[in-house]
């Protein structure tokens, strides 16, 4: 008994904008169906293979602290790199200093409304066997790994040094990454969190009590839907699972 990874969701101010920016990061496509829902939620369609949606909801509130969550971006060559670089800041992202090395080889930017991302030199080893998105990277312990590999059943393929990873069993698609403390201090709700929904015939109470039992809480957020619990995982960053009833409005 698991969930299944369904989508990653963003807050954003301006919902298509950042959708198109995104779909030019990843090559991937704005849902036909959304992208002239004006002020409304805007999704992304992989065209790669990757089994989950992106997904922007509108917020009135905006960015104002490092995220907890980054998307890392694979390129194929140093032109590759440097032309995904230039077509980013072409649709308004920007240079941003979190930290990084000189000597480091990915380049660190953000997206038109702050939110962070790496652009990786070709021949990245870690994710050599990955896609244009090579990682959803976070900010986590190892218990949140192991948490999430119980979670969505998918196995740990990095365990190191408080640093974890896990990746669909099929090996197919990116990496979720853990990148051990210290931690970030975690100051409001994050404005990237995961999207599951229950496998087979499991029901979404029984799924919550499930993941509950594996160190999740329930989030004192208000959903907005009847549709979606709004939970944490154990470094209290939050997550959903939707009601599989409801599944097929957001399809």
């Amino acid at each position: 008994m698991t969930s299944r990874l369904v989508a990653l969701c963003f807050d954003a101010n301006d919902p298509l904008r950042l959708a198109r920016f995104w779909a030019e990061a990843l090559r991937w496509e704005v849902d036909s169906e959304s992208r002239g829902e004006a002020g409304g939620e805007i999704g992304l369609l992989p065209t790669d293979g990757t089994r989950f949606r992106i997904v922007f909801r509108p917020v009135p509130n905006t960015k104002t602290l490092q995220n907890r969550i980054h998307l890392d971006l694979t390129t194929e060559s140093v032109d590759d790199q440097l032309a995904t670089v230039a077509r980013l800041l072409e649709r308004g992202g920007c240079h941003v200093d979190i930290g990084q090395r000189t000597d480091e080889g990915h380049v660190v930017l953000a997206d038109p409304e702050g939110n962070e991302l790496c652009v990786l030199e070709p021949g990245n080893s870690f994710l050599a066997n990955a896609g244009r998105l090579g990682a959803i990277n976070c900010d986590g312990t190892r218990r949140v790994g192991v948490f999430w590999s119980e979670a969505l059943g998918w196995p740990l393929v990095w365990d190191q040094d408080e640093e974890t990873a896990i990746r669909a069993p099929d090996l197919a698609g990116p990496l979720i990454t853990w990148s051990g403390p210290p931690l970030m201090p975690k100051l409001g709700k994050n404005r990237l969190h995961l999207e599951v929904v229950p496998i087979g015939r499991t029901d979404q109470r029984t799924e919550v009590d499930r993941l509950v039992a594996l160190g999740a809480t329930r989030a004192e957020l208000d959903p907005g839907e009847a549709s979606r619990v709004f939970m944490a995982d154990p470094d209290d960053n939050e997550f959903c699972v939707v009601d599989p009833r409801h599944r097929e409005l957001d399809e």
